[in-house]
């Protein structure tokens, strides 16, 4: 009920106001307020680069520019989110670009298996023009993306060790809804099981699932370490984050706003990039401390299980988006 009465205000004001926010007209200038709402919890480093974000463009635009954010998904899910984008009833969402495979078909690259050779190659594709043409890929649709974050890579974790690919056959994995995700899952002998972020833990903890992945901040902030003791960094996956932004919204706000917004987003992105590194680090420290075994081990044989992934592309749009990216330097 209250997830309903909110996205009702927000539905009000837009139709209020063609810029997507709440308009105040205050003599010789307006307010906007944009709402931008997410799943991730307030001490993830995603989420403070938002803050940060928001602090920005209100100090850039006086004050007449304002983000509200709403964590945790206080306003629903990823998927609800981005079909509120859509509808115009929300202004913002940030979410998994694994989510946006659903919406934008292109989004499927990020989910291939070991495509990037290391992070310094990711940003590299992600800041280049083939980053910068996949954020624009969901405009048809009614969405578009104004930067992404990192996620870093994402590895597996589990209530026993997980070595190689044989240790995750007969084991359901949760996934993200990502077709991607499951094609993975699957070359590797184990079982995909997509289960929303918010019940994961409980699952885990009861056994509905018997392992997972994600990136260190998030193992960490969600607490899966306290029902998975073991952490295996085989980094399978770089699935960056994505901010968006309703082209119904981006359409209403004056160029000027557009701007200071963009600005903003930008210096919040290399801010992000920092603590990102920083949280990983001391995640990973957390972790250990609470007795989780973190396990280093051979990517060969985890790539080579899922060489048939890349194969089932080769002479599409996403085979040619593979070789592109990887004849990036």
């Amino acid at each position: 009920m209250k997830k309903l009465v909110i996205l009702l205000w927000c539905f009000m004001c837009l139709a209020l106001a063609m810029s997507g926010g709440c308009k105040k007209e205050d003599a010789d200038k307006s307010e906007v307020v944009l709402k931008l709402a997410h799943s991730l919890d307030v001490t993830h480093p995603v989420h403070k680069a938002m803050v940060y974000m928001a602090e920005k463009a209100k100090e850039k635009s006086s004050g007449r520019l304002q983000i509200q954010i709403f964590p945790s998904e206080q306003l629903g899910t990823e998927k609800e989110n981005i079909e509120s984008l859509q509808l115009g009833y929300l202004a913002m969402t940030k979410t998994s670009t694994a989510v946006m495979e659903g919406f934008v078909p292109r989004m499927k690259i990020f989910g291939i298996p070991y495509l990037f050779r290391d992070s310094e190659h990711y940003w590299k594709v992600l800041k280049g023009p083939i980053g910068k043409e996949l954020l624009l890929a969901g405009q048809d649709k009614g969405l578009r993306g104004l930067c992404f974050y990192d996620a870093g890579a994402r590895s597996f974790y589990a209530k026993k060790e997980i070595n190689s690919p044989a240790d995750l056959k007969g084991l359901k994995v949760r996934v993200m809804k990502s077709i991607m995700s499951m094609k993975m899952i699957d070359a590797m002998g184990g079982s995909p099981t997509p289960i929303p972020w918010g019940e994961l833990y409980t699952s885990l903890e009861q056994g509905v699932v018997d392992a997972a992945e994600n990136n260190p901040p998030s193992y960490r902030t969600s607490r899966h370490y306290e029902v998975c003791k073991y952490y295996t960094l085989d980094e399978h996956a770089r699935l960056p984050d994505i901010l968006m932004i309703s082209v119904k919204v981006w359409n209403g706000l004056r160029p000027e706003f557009q701007q200071i917004l963009q600005e903003a987003i930008d210096e919040s992105v290399e801010y992000q990039r920092k603590i990102w590194a920083e949280a990983e680090e001391a995640d990973l420290k957390t972790v250990e401390q609470a007795g989780v075994k973190v396990i280093y081990p051979d990517k060969k044989p985890f790539q080579e299980s899922v060489r048939s992934v890349w194969d089932e592309f080769e002479g599409t749009e996403i085979g040619d988006l593979i070789k592109q990216i990887q004849e990036v330097k």
